[in-house]
């Protein structure tokens, strides 16, 4: 696989979506800094993950 990008950043908002799955979210310094990489993701639940938590996000081309 190719990787496109790999980041790490702290999550601001974990948002339940519905029954099935959660919303990822962090914007960071996106305001201040036009070069800070943010998200946004859906995930299934049951992922523990909490505001605060740091994640890796990785993007590949499959």
């Amino acid at each position: 696989m190719n990787e496109i990008v790999k980041f790490e950043s702290e999550l601001e908002f974990v948002g339940d979506i519905n029954e099935y799955k959660d919303c990822l979210m962090s914007q960071d310094n996106t305001q201040n800094d036009p070069k800070v990489l943010w998200f946004n993701i859906d995930v299934p639940k049951g992922h523990g993950l909490k505001p605060g938590d740091r994640v890796r996000i990785t993007v590949e081309k499959a």
